[in-house]
């Protein structure tokens, strides 16, 4: 496979080519490395979005919205597919990479800089690294990252700072919404290697999920983009071997199940990292076994994300 922050650049560079189009804004640090602004300061609509959550998946996936409903009334959809889920999702989208700063700055990062640095247990049990000059790393802040920030990236990946990409984007904006309704596969494949079962098997995913109504307040935010996965993210997989633990897969097997994700997150501090993990799962999930049974679990629930979404 070709190195995944090397695929990822192309993405990047489209960004750049149509940022009038895209109201994405792309500007160079004084260490040399590019920040590209998806929905902090820059409007960033639904198509930003998809293109950020291709550039998180390295375009090992395949992404469009689609029209479904919720509560009765229109509801946009964000659908993902890919071939490649253990490398696509684990080793890139996957948020897994804590971003800190002495200068005060916070942020999630996520993409494929993430197989540069190779530390999180799933690179080991997908047996994926990536070796390249570039590094590609989205990162999810209110803020936008400065050189500290790139130094700090390039100096993990071991890359120059004028190497380093870094698309950035806000948890309530637009693009923000449509990058979590992406992750309902994620989550699924991520909660099957937490159970314990071989990333590797899983050999197709599928997910879609209502896409959350911006908000600026990002505590809200937080909790409408979770909320869109646990009561209303549907995920197909397609599977090698059978296993008697896909029911714990999905957000109905969480003790929290039926708690808006902001209380939750609440209980927590607001330390993203001290919510269960069990929490970030998709509402339901079909589990194709190649020659053998076919397993559905879990159920959506409308009205909690009616509820969730502010619907009157």
């Amino acid at each position: 496979m070709e190195s995944i922050n090397r695929t990822a650049i192309e993405l990047v560079d489209e960004a750049l080519d149509f940022a009038g189009e895209l109201d994405v804004v792309g500007y160079e640090l004084d260490n040399g490395a590019t920040v590209v602004d998806f929905g902090v300061d820059a409007a960033g609509g639904v198509e930003a979005g998809l293109l950020l959550a291709e550039i998180q998946t390295a375009g090992l996936a395949n992404l469009q919205t689609r029209m479904g409903r919720l509560a009765g009334a229109p509801r946009q959809y964000v659908e993902l597919s890919t071939d490649h889920p253990a490398v696509a999702l684990l080793c890139s989208q996957k948020a897994g990479w804590e971003i800190t700063t002495e200068g005060g700055f916070e942020g999630l990062g996520s993409g494929p800089a993430r197989a540069l640095v190779g530390g999180e247990t799933e690179f080991e049990r997908v047996g994926y690294y990536d070796s390249s000059e570039f590094a590609t790393l989205t990162i999810e802040s209110t803020a936008l990252p400065d050189e500290e920030v790139a130094e700090q990236v390039a100096e993990m990946a071991e890359v120059e700072t004028d190497g380093v990409f870094l698309p950035t984007f806000a948890t309530g904006s637009t693009a923000g919404s449509v990058t979590t309704a992406a992750r309902a596969a994620e989550l699924a494949v991520f909660r099957l290697l937490e159970v314990g079962y071989e990333p590797t098997d899983v050999l197709h995913a599928s997910g879609s999920a209502p896409l959350a109504p911006p908000t600026r307040d990002e505590a809200e935010a937080m909790g409408r983009t979770n909320d869109a996965l646990a009561y209303g993210g549907e995920v197909h997989l397609q599977v090698a071997r059978d296993d008697d633990r896909f029911g714990e897969i999905v957000s109905t097997a969480s003790e929290e199940y039926g708690t808006p994700f902001v209380e939750v997150f609440e209980d927590a501090d607001w330390d993203f990292y001290d919510v269960p993990e069990s929490v970030f799962a998709p509402a339901q999930v079909t589990v194709d076994v190649v020659d053998g049974p076919v397993y559905t679990v879990g159920e959506t629930d409308e009205e909690l994300l009616a509820e969730s979404f502010g619907y009157r």
